[in-house]
């Protein structure tokens, strides 16, 4: 583990040092769990949101997609049951004076036992190689089937009673676990309560007439409310989905691991309208759909896997996360939800306006089911970056730190060096500049020697260095160097454009 967390420290402080992210307000000591994207940062998250948009709206002809305001009328968060029910439970340390959400103590407890468990499934299929049987290993043997068991009971027990509000059992749990503070080792724990995690503001001119507004802390009601606008003025007809990237904004209790969990953050939202008795059928198809997604990525399919709710939130019938393998160990970076008619219905009552749709075959109205899928753009970026940076031993016993993003994503996507500030080399590479730019966010680099410009977009992610040296005068030609194996080959520079599209064209990557 300890090996882990040291890879976390590198991406942390590496993300700063990179120009992909700083503090909020650093120069005024910060804001907790609020961070700014630096030049680089804000391109790779575009670029993330880019390839997240163009898979959902420009690959499905009846997926579009809309921007909602962030403000939204207060009765909206009745309705959907954020005034009432968003709730996180919350336990204080009483000696180490440290807060913390009780369900996650309990998972992150569960999760090891689940660790204990794959390890001797990993030293079982060392031991036994290819006649390995994972399947009948899981069912049979005595200590993985006593801690998978363990950790199904306690998950279901939390979830019983959190479900039933039941706190003061969920306080019991942890002291029967002997769950400790991960940082000081203390077990002396406050009773758990509920914190409600809504942002509150005003609008208003003067303090007596201002109503009392929220920051939103989800983008799925601003589809919800929408609903009929876009079916009507769009024309479409069920099965149909919209999509929507955003800021949302949660008072989250206790966050941490960097842009992990954070208080202003950014979601990827799709909601799928289809006719009720469809819903576990598209579900599949979405868990498939989006699982596929993230596979285009080459981030190793052993990196992701899917976990199956056990507490189903009040308005689902059937929920599933898929959970990455970040540097602290497996969690949820998507989750895909058959959300039922709960929305449409509850906006329904609340507003007293239908919200239906009308059935032209069968002449009837209804009230549509909605299939959700919702990821973090924050969580993607931090899983993206996690995975790809690598400390390389190189044959000649040097190293070099390299950022292997899927080059579809990188920042920069080429830097273009002259070998020399002279000779009239450096005109060539801006006028290769002038070329590239109408495509590729594209840089110019002629400080130090070549090799460490390469060792720094090694660092940067940039998956194409151009080099133009004396022989360039001559015959048109530039070195192209390759991030990931280094390998350089001599190409004509009206090549250039089409040897970077061959890699990073989204038909390349999305098909």
């Amino acid at each position: 583990m300890a090996n882990n967390e040291d890879q976390f420290k590198k991406v942390i402080s590496h993300a700063k040092e990179y120009g992909y992210i700083f503090g909020s307000s650093e120069i005024y000591d910060g804001l907790s769990a609020v961070y700014d994207y630096g030049q680089n940062g804000v391109e790779l998250k575009k670029n993330i949101r880019e390839y997240w948009w163009r898979s959902m709206v420009y690959m499905h002809q009846n997926i579009v997609g809309l921007d909602a305001a962030i403000l939204m009328h207060p009765t909206t968060w009745k309705a959907s049951g954020h005034v009432d029910a968003f709730n996180d439970p919350l336990i204080d340390n009483k000696d180490s004076k440290k807060r913390f959400r009780a369900d996650v103590l309990i998972e992150d407890y569960a999760e090891k036992i689940h660790q204990k468990a794959q390890k001797e499934i990993d030293k079982a299929k060392k031991r036994f190689g290819e006649s390995f049987d994972e399947a009948q290993f899981v069912a049979t043997n005595d200590r993985v089937v006593r801690y998978k068991k363990e950790q199904k009971e306690i998950l279901e027990r939390m979830a019983r009673s959190l479900e039933a509000e039941d706190l003061a059992d969920v306080k019991a749990l942890i002291e029967e676990l002997g769950i400790a503070d991960p940082d000081t080792g203390s077990k002396n724990w406050t009773d758990v309560r509920q914190f409600n995690l809504m942002f509150g503001t005003k609008l208003g001119a003067s303090a007596e007439s201002a109503t009392d507004l929220y920051l939103r802390p989800e983008t799925a009601q601003g589809i919800f409310v929408n609903f009929l606008n876009v079916q009507k003025s769009g024309r479409m007809k069920i099965p149909f989905g919209i999509a929507q990237t955003g800021k949302a904004f949660r008072n989250e209790i206790v966050a941490r691991q960097f842009i992990f969990r954070m208080r202003e953050f950014e979601q990827m939202e799709m909601q799928f309208f289809v006719k009720p008795g469809e819903e576990m059928k598209w579900y599949e198809y979405w868990k498939e759909t989006r699982l596929n997604w993230h596979h285009s990525l080459g981030l190793g399919k052993e990196n992701y896997r899917f976990h199956d709710h056990e507490k189903l939130a009040h308005y689902a019938n059937a929920a599933a996360d898929i959970e990455f393998n970040f540097p602290f160990g497996f969690k949820e970076l998507e989750g895909i939800h058959s959300r039922t008619d709960f929305d449409l219905k509850a906006h329904e009552e609340f507003s007293g306006k239908k919200l239906q749709f009308f059935d032209h075959e069968t002449n009837k109205n209804y009230t549509p089911y909605v299939v959700e899928t919702s990821i973090g753009l924050d969580r993607m970026f931090l899983a993206v970056m996690s995975n790809s940076l690598e400390e390389e031993t190189l044959e000649d016993g040097s190293t070099r730190t390299v950022l292997k993003l899927p080059s579809i994503l990188a920042p920069v996507k080429a830097a273009v060096l002259p070998l020399v500030k002279k000779d009239g080399l450096p005109e060539i590479a801006e006028k290769i500049i002038e070329d590239l730019k109408w495509d590729y966010n594209v840089t110019y680099d002629e400080k130090d020697a070549v090799g460490r410009r390469y060792r720094r977009q090694d660092a940067n992610g940039t998956p194409f260095c151009i080099t133009v040296d004396h022989q360039t005068k001559e015959d048109n030609t530039v070195t192209i160097r390759y991030r990931d194996s280094m390998e350089q080959e001599r190409i004509a520079i009206e090549d250039i454009a089409s040897k970077m599209e061959e890699t990073i064209s989204f038909k390349k990557w999305l098909s």
